[in-house]
Order: structure tokens, then C-alpha cells, then sequence
């Protein structure tokens, strides 16, 4: 059992809340332990407060004012992935994304680190993923640091293990930056090819835009031939994922306002979005603005507007002609997809609709691959030990590709066969192979 200090205030009264975001779904556990199996944290460690169950007796505790923030509850909290893997499991519906969010937050307020991890985190979180413009000029200057020869160097004479603190980790995944042309956005507008089913506007995300446009020019062009018309809305950035998933709540509420501004304008019948943080995220914005006076109604009819790309398409059987894509893949379902949306028969139902493309099923298919947003930046040991676990199940299939539906996954698997020595083994995005059955050369590039 966990030896955490404990706090000197009595055990506060009325619903429980951390600095005033509400974990009163605390409340709602029954304690039955179902969770614990379906926890890889849990899996991994065995100890009763890396479990789902745990962290929510430590975030009550805390809310009741019975304990404080120490090193080993900072711990056990900052250890958790957000995979919400417990969510799809829970009897009694526990939020516990919310949950651990209010409790993240919490840190970050009482016990946000060094001057250097504070300026690291504004640069990112703030100033980075805050201004496009300026994310794009980052992208270009690590694109001249791969091109350059620049990064080789650094790997190849060991300067990279001189980087303080988790930085190194960061090294190490960064992904090969793709030219500015690249990086180019989908039109403004793409107009749907045959009979119109509706107008959608796409998010084009902060990290996805610089590294995966391809992904969102496919996207636009997949959907335009499923008869949907594509807007690209002016305005939009970061939808604040990111920040409320690292605990930065203030930033990711208004970044949920601009995000919401910006699709207003756009006049679209449904918001689209192919990365699955970035879905689960905009599909809570109803509650993480329910107390904002000018926002909560129009968050939630935001909310409500919001389709994961697989789960649009698959409402109705794909448009053809599709050409066969003479392929063996499995699919790897990402945690904001299958248990933050509870989307998992659609991605399926789309790839089996491809010519010549056989799915070999994945073990631990919805398992956490590590990645879990930057939790393979700051947790790099145990992100580690899920990514040689999802790398083992994803040889065993034999598979030459494997499909998802998230950047953060498709880097972090890279990097792990790429460490296993299989990296001719490629991880594509599922609009990808979509795209290429509509005869796209390369997957869409």
C-alpha cells in the first residue's frame, strides 16, 4: 500500500472536486476489480495503485483533503497512460479519463517542476501548439536537422546521451520531417464526387499538419469520393488534446473555444477528424466547457457534430471502384478510438470492403502501443516495455503492414519494429490504404 503523506485540512464536503474540476465520479466506483486485468499498467507492475482502481481511491483522497500530493502519488497518477481501456470495461461507468485529466491538472497547478520543465512545457504546450505558424517553422528546422546530416552526427557520436532529462527519448522519435510541399494542406474545399451526402469540415490537427499532410490530403480525397464535400476551416489549430491530457487545463479550454470559433464559420453538417486523441478530446468538449457561459450550449452541439473519419465512412458500404491492394495487414485499434469512442467494428468493416487485402487479427489488438500522447516522452521505461509487447503480437501475425488510425501510434510502432529490426514492416494510417484501393500511388503521398 502506498505510504503518502497525508494532508492536514479535514475531508472537504459536497461534490468532490480538484481546484474546481469535478471527480465526483469517484463516487461511482464500486470497487469490483474488473479493471485490474484490462490495466497494462496494472499488467505490467502488478501493484494495486498503478490500477485504475487505486488511482481513483488516491484522486478521492485528494478531493477529500486525506492526502496530499507526494513524490509516490505524483507517481502512481503521472504513470497512468489515459488509455481508458478501464472505461470500456467499468459495470458502473466510471469517467475515469476525466478523472485522471482533473487529477494531471492538479499537478501540474501544486507541483509543476524545475524552472526548465516549466519553460519546456510553455514552449510546447503554449507557445508551440498554440501558434501553427510557429509549429511549422519548428517542423522546417528539424527538417534541416535530419537533412542536413546534422542528426546522423549527433546519434553517431553518442551526443544525443548528453540531452538532460527525458530529451534523449524525444531524440529518438522524432520522425523524418517531410518537405514543405509535403506539409501542404488539403484544398480549402474539395467538392464531393457523385450524389452529395453532406458537407464536412476537417480537422487538420497541429502535430498532424506538419508531419502527416499526406494523411490529411488523403483524408479529403477519400471522403470526397464517399460523395462528401471536404471545407477545410480557416482559423482552426491545436484542438487542446495535448494540454488536457499533460494537465494544462487552462490552455485547453481555450484552445476547445477557438477550435469551436472556427468550425461555426465553417457551416459544416459534421466535424471530421483522423487522429483518435484529437476525436475523443472534441467529442468531451460539451463537458470540459459545461460551465462556460457563452460556450456550453455551443460546445455541445459541437460535440455532437464530431465523427471519427472511419465511423463517418462506414456508414454506409464504400463508393467504388475500388482496386484490389494485394496486401497482408493487421489493424491495431488506438485507445482514444476503441475505448475513448467505443469505435472498433468500423475500421474493420472499411478494410474488409478492399480488394485483395487480407487483415490477419492482431492479439492485444486494443492494447496501448506506449504512445498515449507524450506519455513515450516523459514515461519512456514503460512506454517501452507496452511497445516491445504490441511489437511481439504484431510479428507473430506475419503481417506486411499494420494499419491504425493515429499518429502518435503509427511513430511509436515504427520506432519499436524499427528496434526489432522490422522496420520493412510499414505502419500506415487507415485513410492511407483507403486511398490507395481509389488509386492513389504510394498510400496517398
Amino acid at each position: 500500500m502506498d505510504t503518502t503523506t497525508h494532508a492536514s485540512p479535514p475531508a472537504a464536503t459536497g461534490p468532490l472536486s480538484l481546484h474546481g474540476l469535478s471527480v465526483e465520479g469517484v463516487n461511482q466506483c464500486v470497487h469490483c476489480g474488473l479493471c485490474l486485468a484490462y490495466c497494462p499498467t496494472f499488467s505490467e507492475l502488478g501493484t494495486e495503485m498503478d490500477s485504475p482502481r487505486g488511482r481513483i481511491f488516491i484522486i478521492k483522497s485528494l478531493a477529500e483533503g486525506r492526502m496530499s500530493l507526494s513524490d509516490s502519488t505524483v507517481r502512481h497518477l503521472s504513470l497512468c497512460l489515459d488509455c481508458r481501456a478501464c472505461e470500456t470495461v467499468c459495470p458502473a461507468g466510471v469517467p475515469y479519463g476525466r478523472l485522471i485529466e482533473a487529477a494531471k491538472a492538479e499537478i501540474e497547478r501544486d507541483r509543476p517542476g524545475t524552472p526548465g520543465r516549466r519553460l519546456f512545457r510553455w514552449l510546447n504546450f503554449g507557445l508551440l501548439l498554440g501558434h501553427p505558424r510557429l509549429l511549422g517553422l519548428a517542423a522546417s528546422g528539424a527538417r534541416f536537422y535530419q537533412a542536413s546530416g546534422l542528426q546522423r552526427l549527433v546519434r553517431k557520436t553518442g551526443l544525443v546521451r548528453l540531452l538532460p532529462g527525458t530529451l534523449p527519448a524525444w531524440e529518438a522519435l522524432l520522425p523524418p520531417v517531410p518537405a514543405k510541399a509535403e506539409r501542404a494542406a488539403p484544398p480549402p474545399l474539395t467538392p464531393a464526387e457523385g450524389p452529395r451526402r453532406a458537407r464536412v469540415a476537417l480537422l487538420t490537427g497541429c502535430v498532424q499538419s506538419v508531419i502527416f499532410g499526406a494523411h490529411n490530403r488523403a483524408t479529403a480525397r477519400v471522403l470526397a469520393k464517399n460523395g462528401f464535400e471536404v471545407v477545410v476551416p480557416e482559423g482552426q489549430g491545436c484542438c487542446g488534446a495535448l494540454n488536457a491530457h499533460g494537465g494544462d487545463h487552462e490552455r485547453a479550454v481555450a484552445m476547445a473555444r477557438q477550435t469551436i470559433d472556427a468550425f461555426e464559420a465553417a457551416r459544416a453538417d459534421a466535424v471530421v477528424v483522423n487522429t483518435s486523441g484529437c476525436g475523443a478530446h472534441m467529442k468531451a468538449y460539451g463537458h470540459l466547457l459545461a460551465d462556460d457561459r457563452g460556450y456550453a450550449e455551443r460546445a455541445a452541439r459541437f460535440a455532437a457534430s464530431v465523427r471519427d473519419v472511419a465511423e463517418i465512412l462506414a456508414q454506409e458500404p464504400l463508393r467504388g471502384p475500388l482496386s484490389p491492394v494485394p496486401l497482408t495487414c493487421t489493424y491495431h485499434d488506438p485507445c482514444h478510438v476503441v475505448h475513448g469512442q467505443k469505435i472498433k467494428s468500423e475500421p474493420r468493416k472499411l478494410l474488409a470492403q478492399i480488394p485483395g487485402l487480407r487483415v490477419a487479427e492482431l492479439t492485444e489488438s486494443d492494447w496501448c502501443c506506449g504512445s498515449a500522447g507524450i506519455y513515450n516522452l516523459t514515461e519512456p521505461e514503460m512506454a517501452t516495455r507496452l511497445l516491445h509487447r504490441k511489437v511481439s503480437h504484431v510479428l507473430a501475425t506475419g503481417a506486411e503492414a499494420v494499419v491504425t488510425a493515429n499518429p502518435g501510434c503509427i511513430l511509436q510502432i515504427q520506432a519499436g519494429l524499427g528496434a526489432h529490426q522490422a522496420a520493412a514492416i510499414r505502419v500506415m494510417h487507415l485513410v492511407e490504404i483507403l486511398d490507395r484501393a481509389y488509386g492513389a500511388a504510394g498510400g496517398g503521398r
